[in-house]
């Protein structure tokens, strides 16, 4: 080793030796990294990797022997013979492309090793063929035991090389991959150099060198570093390509397309991360938004519409975050939203209230105005879970609950839900097969005239005889079925049987059907009536479509042409359950409603409430003002007949007048109003609860 370090101290001039060196290390750390792209890559790129990591590999071997070659000391004349010198470095670049080529075959370490072998005796050939060119007023006398030491230290150093290169990781694999390179093509060179005698002769001529040692540097080294600058650029070029191209993978893996917000996989990312910092001193709240009347939007204006308001949605939930705030879309009309760091519920209802008024605020779709809610549920870390799945879970349970509760709200979890949750399936699954059963029946509840108490007509209630269940109340069965679409089916057959029903009725009784939301959702509502009236033969006079003001206010404009239709065909409708909705008195000026039906609840407290009895005048006062017949629901006493009789209200629905009834039963008090014994057939209502 020593007179290694001799020869290249003392045989070498240093300026030569250092220019060897840089040009040496800048093209081993060149070299490594383009053998690690050319391992990553597939198909034709694969190539011109392979061709670029030969080629600077084999020029990075060859420059630096022939500038330390240049700057080798001896006391004759030398010159370098050009066509070997060239076939030198041809050579050169071939057993690199060949090593790498071996390197690069498969995962496992015997392919490294065999191809940084390849390579090491590579740099060895080229070596000692590049020393054929050197021509010497004399000749070259070699020790055996150095040269067989180069071909060692090249082969087992190149080896040692392609393997750090193969299984090393970031950038301190790259720095051990590339220094063991240097000593492999450093330790090697001067090796064998040191295994030179040069022995002057006497009578030996050789061709004098046409350019200067420094002009010949210059040239060699200015073309190599030209090399190695043209494809590391384009290597850094195609590394901030890929990080891009990554960077922009990643985002899509991690955020949904459509919105921007972060998705399921990011979100349970992050709860997972906040979830490590739970503390019994702070909570994490997980809020699940499910958005209400998203699916009347898509119903109404098309998917197109949908996916611009989710969109816009999305841009409006990422203004509104804080710190410790976090929003996402799961899928379809869901999100979730956390907030970190809350010390007691009081902080999590402002957040969860930012959201849902940004949910509310109106939308505009070509002009149109567009209204959606949101029902949100929450859960919260540690009280409810320590698990993001779990957490999730039972945030979903709560925005079910507060859904199924009327929509536009927002519930806390609590224990139970999961049960709940459970038999509401089932109901799902069981309602389906129920009109197919014959598990459907109808019942009907006498209007009468407020002044005579004489019978008008009926509303039609559907019920559900469940055959483990017994008798499901609407209130439990009509919610799923809104929330599954079953409602369509259900209120098919309802119309259908109630229609039936009434035109075996004497022609004076009319019937009222109750139509749900998505039924006026759907474009086809008035045709289907048509069609019903058509078959049963039913007077269009005689049946009352009852709607409630949450079926309206999704698409207004929709829903007015719906209602316009209904009103050519001769239909009455009706607005059901006034005062309870958003905005009654706007909903009562923009629709032609035939008739106003006061929602039992300010019947129920009519006597003992002074707000109620308020409410229960101004309705009957703004009826008799539009000229539209008022009729209350839920009247079991006679002080309330008495009041609403006072007051104005001309028919009233309740079980002063009697409940419900099957259809032999509204048959029975028919013929006994008109002191008949005939056989008829009554109306359904699709959405109404029992009164």
């Amino acid at each position: 080793m020593f007179l290694v370090l001799s020869c290249i101290a003392v045989a070498h001039e240093a300026r030569f030796t250092l220019l060897a060196a840089l040009v040496c290390i800048l093209g081993a750390f060149l070299t490594v990294n383009l053998y690690s792209r050319l391992r990553s890559s597939q198909g034709s790129k694969r190539y011109l990797w392979l061709f670029l990591v030969a080629l600077v590999g084999g020029a990075t071997i060859w420059t630096t022997h022939f500038s330390a070659m240049l700057g080798y000391i001896v006391p004759l004349g030398r010159t370098f013979e050009p066509t070997l010198t060239l076939i030198s470095l041809g050579c050169a670049i071939l057993t690199s492309g060949l090593a790498f080529l071996l390197a690069s075959q498969g995962r496992s370490i015997g392919f490294p090793l065999i191809g940084g072998a390849v390579f090491g005796m590579g740099i060895a050939v080229m070596h000692y063929l590049g020393m054929e060119a050197y021509l010497v007023t004399g000749i070259l006398k070699w020790d055996v035991s150095f040269v067989a030491w180069s071909v060692v230290l090249g082969g087992g150093l190149g080896a040692a090389a392609l393997v750090l290169a193969h299984t090393g990781k970031g950038v301190s694999g790259i720095v051990q991959a590339a220094s063991v390179m240097i000593l492999a093509i450093v330790l090697m060179h001067f090796t064998g150099m040191t295994a030179i005698t040069v022995v002057p002769l006497s009578g030996v001529s050789i061709p004098a060198q046409a350019l200067s040692d420094d002009v010949m540097l210059a040239a060699v080294v200015g073309v190599t570093l030209v090399i190695i600058a043209t494809v590391g650029s384009a290597f850094v070029i195609d590394t901030r390509n890929m990080a891009e191209a990554t960077a922009t993978y990643q985002h899509l893996a991690m955020h949904d397309p459509l919105t921007q917000l972060p998705n399921r996989t990011y979100l349970r990312h992050q709860l997972e991360e906040e979830l490590l910092n739970v503390r019994d001193s702070s909570m994490l709240a997980v809020l699940a938004i499910d958005l209400d009347r998203f699916k009347d939007v898509n119903d109404l204006h098309g998917h197109g519409a949908g996916d611009a308001l989710l969109a816009d949605l999305g841009r409006r939930l990422k203004l509104l975050l804080g710190d410790g705030e976090f929003v996402a879309r799961i899928g379809g009309d869901e999100f979730v939203a956390y907030k970190s760091g809350v010390a007691d519920e009081a902080e999590i209802l402002p957040f969860a209230n930012r959201l849902r008024s940004e949910i509310a605020r109106p939308f505009d779709w070509q002009n149109q105005v567009v209204k959606i809610g949101g029902s949100v549920g929450i859960s919260r870390a540690p009280r409810d879970g320590l698990a993001a799945d779990e957490l999730l879970t039972r945030a979903d349970l709560a925005a079910y609950s507060a859904k199924t509760d009327g929509g536009d709200r927002l519930a806390f979890y609590c224990e139970g839900m999961e049960e709940r949750s459970r038999s509401r399936a089932s109901i799902a699954l069981d309602l389906k097969s129920a009109i197919q059963n014959g598990e459907l029946e109808l019942y009907y509840q006498p209007q009468n005239d407020t002044r005579t108490r004489s019978l008008k007509g009926f509303e039609a209630l559907v019920r559900w005889n469940h055959p483990e269940r017994g008798l499901v109340s609407p209130t439990e069965f009509i919610p799923i079925a809104e929330e599954t679409g079953l409602i369509l089916d259900i209120g098919a057959w309802v119309l259908e049987e109630a229609c039936t029903a009434a035109a075996a009725w004497p022609e004076q009784y009319s019937v009222a059907v109750n139509v749900s939301a998505l039924q006026i959702a759907q474009s086809t509502l008035s045709q289907q009536v048509a069609a019903v009236l058509a078959r049963t033969n039913l007077a269009p006079a005689r049946l009352e479509i009852e709607l409630t003001e949450s079926g309206l206010i999704a698409d207004q404009a929709h829903a007015l042409k719906v209602v316009l239709d209904l009103k050519k065909l001769g239909v009455s409708v009706a607005m059901d359950d006034f005062g309870t909705g958003y905005s009654s008195l706007s909903t009562l000026q923009n629709f032609p409603f035939d008739k106003i039906k006061i929602d039992r609840g300010f019947i129920m407290s009519l006597t003992a409430n002074k707000q109620s009895a308020a409410i229960v005048k101004s309705t009957i006062l703004l009826g008799t003002s539009l000229k539209i017949p008022v009729l209350a629901e839920g009247v079991e006493t006679e002080d309330q007949l008495s009041f609403l009789l006072q007051e104005g209200c001309q028919s009233v629905q309740g079980y002063l007048f009697g409940k419900p009834l099957r259809l032999d039963e509204c048959i029975a008090l028919m013929d006994s109003e008109r002191g008949e014994k005939e056989s008829v057939l009554p109306s359904v209502d699709l959405v109404a609860t029992p009164t």
